[in-house]
């Protein structure tokens, strides 16, 4: 797809690499549709580029799903393309034992449900709703990206974000086979760890630490997770697979 021919939403995209997907697509001459939750967030990027459309509104919530799709519909004439990049996380441990009191804590319900309704049912209700216009209206290319994460192969305290980014990288596949007919392409791409304002709050001894897994050493920057998104949406035989872009991490 060229980008200039692109009409995109961007979920989460007021902050971190959701922002960096909307400016660099808009300033490719792409059509932009950001939706957070975040009004302040949202009028700053309206601000700083006017290829930017926003709708502020929950991906979990379907009706804001829908009002969402709507405007992009009604802003730009149709959508062809999508980049599911909202997400949160809620970390703990299943169950431990308290060192002091020998209390045995689990992870709560909230602490799941929340991970579970963001991540993974605002990723299928986004991909749905655009789906089911790109059926409709039949564009010449339609393009969906969905955000995991190299924690998807599992990691430490992350039960509930982890399930999220693996079971998006499953429907990945699984949406691609089911909507190639109709002419879109559905890719993932699964950063490690990114210079997203969440890593820049971390104390500097943490973050040494978890960088010190990293044969590069270092964060990625949001601009190198941006390549692999336009690498998805430009080329036209890539479907049905993630892109790992996470410096070489294991976990």
């Amino acid at each position: 797809m060229n980008l200039e021919d692109a009409k995109v939403i961007v979920t989460g995209a007021a902050s971190g690499l959701g922002r960096c997907f909307a400016l660099n697509f808009a300033q490719s001459g792409a059509q932009v549709l950001g939706f957070d939750v975040d009004d302040e967030g949202l009028l700053a990027l309206e601000e700083e580029e006017e290829n930017i459309s926003t709708y502020a509104g929950n991906v979990a919530d379907e009706e804001d799903v829908k009002e969402a799709v709507s405007t992009a519909i009604e802003a730009f004439g149709s959508v062809n393309g999508l980049v599911n990049n909202a997400g949160i996380f809620r970390d703990g441990l299943l169950a431990k034992k308290d060192r002091d009191t020998g209390e045995v804590k689990t992870m709560s319900l909230e602490q799941w449900q929340t991970v579970i309704d963001v991540n993974l049912t605002g990723t299928f209700l986004c991909t749905r709703e655009v789906a089911a216009h790109m059926i409709e209206t039949q564009p010449e290319e339609g393009v969906i990206v969905n955000i995991s994460s190299s924690s998807r192969h599992g990691n430490r305290g992350q039960t509930n974000y982890s399930a999220t980014k693996a079971g998006v990288v499953a429907d990945t596949k699984l949406w691609a086979e089911e909507l190639a007919r109709y002419g879109v392409r559905v890719g993932a791409v699964a950063p490690g760890f990114a210079q997203t304002p969440i890593l820049d709050a971390m104390r500097e001894e943490m973050l040494e630490k978890l960088l010190s897994k990293v044969p590069l050493r270092r964060a990625a920057k949001p601009e190198e997770i941006y390549l692999a998104v336009k690498f998805i949406f430009e080329c036209g035989y890539f479907t049905g697979r993630c892109i790992d872009v996470d410096g070489g991490i294991s976990m």
